[in-house]
């Protein structure tokens, strides 16, 4: 049984404009289209499992009142009459046909659990429902799809019905958090939009009537070519006004400019009252959108507002001057009559703490271990310095941007190393014979010192129970995680840490860095295995770790198709970004040993990665660098002279 959540969809800025800009295959001349969309807090939740035929119940009874629980047999013609029946399941039909007839798939039964998402909204309930049921495909029969994947599956099903649904309307498939989609011709890309504040929305039913069809109908008439001056002025403003104001849109959420934002949209609701309203006056006069937007005491609580969707008398948003006057525009607008919903978007934590690891002795270095820790073997450097390992991480994650570094010591008397080599100042009697640059690099590694915490781990119980002994020192925020006997080094003008940590902006869930490497060498590391998410792939979405796997079980079940078509095998960097769920399930792991009074059980990283990826996803991504083992004595040999420059 597998549970999955799809949200529905708002667009906030660019509707109408993934239909316009596919007219593009037709007529050059036309923008391509763009729009910030973003998944809303409520939806669909369901219950997931293999079947014989394709099954569809609900224990919620707000969907429809007409609804009735649905069986079909995984027949191809059966699943396109009921697709064209009209019903509300004729959606999901729609999506298992086409799954049926290009995956060979089984049936599924989908369990509606929970349906938080208003229909009829301009939300996009059809669409959410899609895309259940195309990933509920996806994860039952393994089929690898990504993302964007699912997204096609799902448009394509809805198209099967009697709707006429954009391809905006998918986006919930990306989840609750903004992006910007663009549309030329049948390309669509999507983009994660970084937000710099809250941003504290409200939309509500206005309780009216539209007829989506009709608006949809009058306005396609004007493409592929304007015949009048009306129909030039919808081309512009789907097209380069349109452009404008979804640019300035993602300027003022990442730079925080909320009163700009309000007022943008505002001044969108207008282009379109000018512009597009005209040519659908039956549906687009929109007398209840137009009072609302009106109401003064709606307009001392927000920054802006405009309608949703198709636009006409369907639903309203607003931008909320903080949480507070959120919350009394949403009783305000429920006191009308008309059922009001907060969404409020977060701003995703910028990464300014980080963890490394060094309780380990380094038993395969032995004996070089007795006398000195590896993180502190030196490591000649391409400027003609000698640093420790421990120096050279250090330094990444300050130019990386990072505040504050914690080391996991085994113990307390570890903490005098550290302390004399960060805190303590070089005597005099050396500091004499230190050059100038010397001399001001000796201020560099006492203000490193600084910015270092350290805590314990006292029982060796796993990698995993080290990285927990943090937990107080993330403060349930997002961490850098960094392994303590592997350098990295950038082959772009950014550390890699910081890569790792803009694209963690990017997609504010669980991250690991990811490398390539030979079947040959999957047994010493921990191999994600995934879809690829962009055309460059660099970004994978992972379906799965495993650490340290055999190269013959690898090579049958954890192999990344590129491109090429082509197996690769993505390694950990060594490098993460951890979310404060990855915490939650080592304190869960360590709390079931405990329990069980296993106090030796070792508590693995992986393995909670894994749950966590389960219930919330993670992404794999590849850095633009290369990294060093040193964790044997061939790898540290190979190490010093690669990270030198020897070998050249």
């Amino acid at each position: 049984m597998i549970k999955l959540f799809v949200p529905g969809r708002l667009c906030l800025f660019g509707e109408h404009t993934d239909w316009a800009g596919h007219y593009r295959t037709m007529n050059a001349d036309i923008a391509p289209g763009a729009a910030i969309v973003t998944g809303i807090e409520q939806g669909i939740y369901a219950e997931v499992e293999k079947s014989k035929n394709f099954e569809v119940t609900s224990e919620a009874m707000q969907i429809n009142e007409h609804w009735r629980d649905f069986s079909c047999r995984m027949d191809e013609q059966a699943l396109k009459r009921v697709a064209r029946s009209g019903d509300f399941f004729c959606y999901c039909a729609g999506v298992a046909s086409y799954m049926l007839q290009w995956y060979k798939v089984g049936g599924v039964r989908i369990k509606i659990t929970d349906m938080t998402l208003p229909m009829k909204s301009g939300l996009s309930s059809s669409a959410a429902i899609c895309v259940l049921v195309a990933r509920a495909f996806n994860l039952i029969y393994n089929l690898n799809l990504n993302t964007m994947g699912e997204m096609n599956i799902a448009y394509v099903g809805e198209l099967r019905t009697s709707s006429r649904c954009g391809r905006l309307d998918q986006a919930c498939a990306f989840g609750v958090k903004p992006n910007l989609m663009t549309f030329d011709g049948d390309e669509v890309e999507v983009r994660p939009l970084n937000v710099k504040k809250h941003l504290y929305w409200v939309f509500a039913d206005l309780c009216g009537t539209k007829d989506t069809i009709k608006i949809l109908s009058d306005l396609n008439k004007a493409y592929p070519f304007a015949s009048n001056e009306q129909e030039e002025l919808l081309h512009k403003a789907l097209g380069e006004q349109n452009q404008r104001f979804v640019d300035q849109a993602v300027q003022y959420m990442a730079t925080g400019q909320v009163e700009a934002l309000g007022r943008l949209m505002t001044e969108t609701e207008e282009v379109f009252d000018r512009q597009v309203a005209p040519l659908c006056p039956s549906e687009l006069t929109s007398p209840k959108l137009k009072a609302v937007l009106a109401d003064e005491h709606i307009k001392s609580l927000t920054y802006g507002g405009k309608g949703v969707g198709s636009h006409g008398d369907g639903s309203v948003q607003f931008l909320a001057k903080d949480e507070a006057c959120q919350k009394q525009l949403t009783d305000y607008l429920i006191g009308l009559g008309m059922p009001a919903y907060k969404l409020t978007i977060q701003p995703v934590h910028t990464v300014r703490r980080a963890i490394i690891p060094v309780a380990g002795f380094g038993t395969r270095l032995y004996p070089a271990t007795r006398s000195l820790k590896k993180d502190f073997f030196p490591i000649p450097c391409p400027d003609g310095m000698v640093r420790p390992v421990i120096l050279i991480l250090l330094e990444e994650l300050i130019q990386s941007g990072i505040e504050e570094i914690c080391l996991v010591l085994g113990s307390k008397e570890e903490r005098q190393l550290y302390a004399d080599f960060f805190e303590r100042p070089l005597g005099a009697e050396h500091t004499g014979k230190l050059n100038a640059e010397s001399r001001e690099y000796e201020n560099r590694i006492l203000d490193i010192g600084k910015r270092l915490h350290y805590v314990y781990q006292r029982e060796k119980r796993g990698f995993g129970h080290a990285v927990y002994q943090a937990v107080g020192f993330a403060r349930n925020e997002p961490v850098l995680l960094m392994l303590g006997d592997t350098l990295y080094r950038s082959a772009s003008n950014k550390p890699c840490a910081l890569q790792l940590i803009e694209a963690y902006e990017r997609f504010n869930k669980l991250l690991v860095g990811l490398y390539p490497v030979a079947l040959d060498q999957v047994s010493h590391f921990g191999i994600m295995s995934g879809v690829w998410e962009d055309q460059d792939e660099r970004v994978l979405q992972v379906n799965g770790l495993s650490e340290k796997p055999k190269a013959s079980h690898a090579e049958e079940f954890l192999g990344v198709r590129n491109k090429k078509g082509e197996k690769e095998y993505c390694s950990v960097f060594g490098q993460y970004i951890l979310t404060p769920e990855v915490f939650m399930q080592l304190e869960a792991d360590i709390e079931a040993a405990d329990s069980e009074g296993d106090h030796v059980r070792e508590i693995e990283l992986t393995s909670a990665l894994d749950k966590v990826r389960e219930q919330s996803g993670m992404i794999g991504f590849r850095l633009k660098g290369e990294r060093f083992d040193m964790g044997n004595p061939r790898a540290l040999a190979e190490t010093v002279a690669a990270f030198s420059g020897f070998e050249k």
